[in-house]
């Protein structure tokens, strides 16, 4: 017998867009995204609500974004991500370019939906 993974089910979550990429939010949890301005304790609100689920109107789904939806979060802290290598060489011309690259990324906690 296969055993099949689980995975929970929440009561409440949204899909949300910034820095052009996407995200689940769930609220009390944290989020790692791409930089937005602030300092940690700032609060953020994210307009950009693609599809919403709650208990009271079941799941909204936006064209493109839901109308009134917004996300409440906070600033956790601002750091860098892992670094990422890019190296070049050319053979036999003892040509090698080594360079290192940490994304600044912005952790959010979650308040509200």
């Amino acid at each position: 017998m296969i055993k099949r993974p689980t995975f929970p089910i929440f009561e409440t979550y949204a899909i949300f867009v910034t820095g052009g990429k996407q995200y689940q939010g769930i609220p009390g949890k944290t989020v790692a995204v791409e930089l937005i301005e602030g300092e940690a304790g700032d609060p953020v609100i994210i307009k950009e609500v693609l599809l919403r689920k709650t208990d009271e109107k079941g799941i909204q789904i936006g064209t493109p974004y839901v109308d009134g939806a917004e996300i409440t979060t906070s600033i956790v802290k601002q750091t860098k991500g892992e670094k990422l290598i890019a190296y070049k060489f050319k053979r036999r011309k003892k040509y090698h370019v080594k360079k290192g690259h940490r994304q600044p990324i912005t952790v959010l906690r979650i308040e509200a939906i």
